[in-house]
């Protein structure tokens, strides 16, 4: 049924990926170069802090079509709550695809670091932590729609 509490949880990584989508994930500041370095999911973008000019701007759309991928699923296992395994299997695939999208977002932003300020490390704003938030709603939902299918397969064989 749709109104299930892992529907909420399902819905809830549907907005986390939104977030990343939206919000920036990574930033650093150089203080000698003013420099600041932005990465969300479109573009790496690094402007110059005192005439507000952008120096470079790199297209990082692999993080964006990660998130759009996460989103589709968290979307599409919702209405998939008349069959269990098959709204088990997405939500995994999902984690996945998550996990990947992770893994790309600390790929770039250790490049990017390497090439501003090696010495500074950068920090990961709302959009990096949205990530680790729709993962953990991810694995509730999966627990919540795993227990669902205990209890029906327990009720068939009192039957």
């Amino acid at each position: 049924m749709i109104q299930r509490i892992q529907t909420v949880f399902m819905f809830l990584v549907a907005v986390a990926m939104v977030l990343v989508l939206i919000f920036p994930i990574w930033h650093q500041v150089n203080p000698g170069k003013t420099q600041m370095a932005t990465l969300t999911a479109w573009t790496l973008t690094t402007v110059d802090v005192e005439t507000g000019d952008v120096v470079e701007s790199i297209s990082k759309i692999a993080i964006a079509l990660l998130a759009f991928i996460s989103l589709a699923l968290a979307l599409i296992s919702i209405f998939q709550y008349k069959n269990r395994t098959r709204q088990m299997f997405l939500n995994m695939m999902n984690s996945l695809a998550m996990v990947i999208n992770v893994g790309i977002i600390i790929w770039f932003s250790h490049n990017a670091n390497e090439v501003i300020n090696p010495q500074a490390n950068g920090a990961f704003v709302i959009g990096f932590w949205a990530i680790f938030a729709g993962m953990i709603m991810n694995l509730l939902a999966n627990r919540f729609i795993r227990k669902d299918e205990m209890l029906v397969r327990s009720v068939d064989r009192i039957r």
